[in-house]
């Protein structure tokens, strides 16, 4: 018996998120008495498999076939779940990043098993059942979910749990399973990314803005401050509705859902969608010049006044602190 992390990368380097999941897998083996196996798939440099020994991998299945240098979902499905009957794995992990949400429901029903998706800590045990907390409700609740299956599958959210180095090495594998030719029905040629900006799924601290920016020419303010703290970008729906920003910004419960280390909101007032997609943020902070905006009952810190001078001054201090 042991566990299987999928280490998912992104153009062949693994993100933090890769090391909250393999550190979760190792604390899921660690309590079940058990090891971690990785699995790799896709064109990542030897040294990048070998450091998820640092985070409890005792294993990394590697497969690189040509055909799966682009994420197909069903395909990769069908690879983690021959490498779960390969090394006889009963818990199954994977981050619930956007190719996760896709995949571990896939993987359960490839291999039938449970699955607790979008979870937020460590499971509890009793014998053969694990009982996970996850979100639910777009964040704004939690639920208790009971694994009682022979194998089960929990992604974990982003930023729900700390990255634990163990200072331990690994062993390398090919594994080169056989992949059914109806995987590949529909293919990903290419992948188009913004290298140059934090996305926010992956981002520790995100900036995001509203209609208290009073229009798209005072956007600069925002990625000034976003830039400054190394942040992703991020908006209210009015404000992509409106064209100001673009929808892949856009936060909330019809847009993306995130969970930072920090949200700084600023100009927005807290309308139950968009708390819905950001409930998660460990921290919260609100820049509002409505003293009774609603966002204000959900932070843990606020600052009652106008955006354009707060801001400005917020990123002076920032920099100033920073020494830049």
């Amino acid at each position: 018996m042991s566990v299987l992390v999928y280490t998912e990368n992104t153009d062949g380097k693994f993100k933090k998120s890769v090391h909250e999941v393999v550190s979760y897998a190792k604390a899921v083996a660690d309590a079940i008495n058990t090891t971690v196996t990785a699995i790799s798939i896709g064109n990542v440099d030897p040294s990048d498999l070998a450091s998820l020994g640092n985070y409890g991998a005792s294993k990394v299945l590697n497969v690189s076939a040509d055909r799966l240098k682009q994420f197909t979902n069903q395909a990769y499905a069908s690879v983690i779940a021959a490498a779960t009957d390969h090394i006889g794995a009963n818990v199954i992990v994977l981050s619930n990043s956007f190719s996760g949400k896709g995949l571990a429901p896939r993987v359960a029903a490839k291999l039938g098993a449970g699955l607790a998706d979008s979870a937020v800590e460590l499971p509890r045990f009793d014998g053969d059942r694990l009982t996970v907390k996850k979100t639910a409700f777009s964040g704004k609740a939690y639920a208790i979910t009971e694994l009682s299956s022979a194998k089960k599958v929990i992604s974990l959210n982003p930023n729900a749990f700390e990255v634990r180095e163990t200072g331990g090495s690994t062993e390398i594998e090919t594994f080169s399973p056989e992949i059914p030719a109806g995987d590949f029905a529909a293919v990903i040629h290419d992948i188009v990314r913004a290298t140059d900006k934090v996305t926010l799924p992956d981002a520790e601290i995100v900036v995001s803005a509203g209609r208290g920016l009073k229009g798209p020419e005072n956007w600069g303010i925002i990625e000034e401050l976003a830039e400054a703290l190394g942040a992703a970008t991020a908006c209210s729906k009015p404000v992509s509705d409106a064209g100001w920003r673009p929808h892949s910004e856009h936060v909330g419960q019809t847009g993306i859902t995130v969970s930072p280390n920090l949200y700084i909101a600023i100009g927005i007032s807290g309308a139950i969608q968009h708390l819905a997609g950001v409930s998660a943020s460990k921290i919260i902070v609100v820049i509002n010049k409505d003293a009774e905006a609603p966002f204000f009952k959900a932070a843990d810190y606020g600052i009652v006044g106008d955006a354009l001078e707060v801001v400005p001054k917020l990123t002076a201090a920032i920099k100033a602190h920073k020494g830049n």
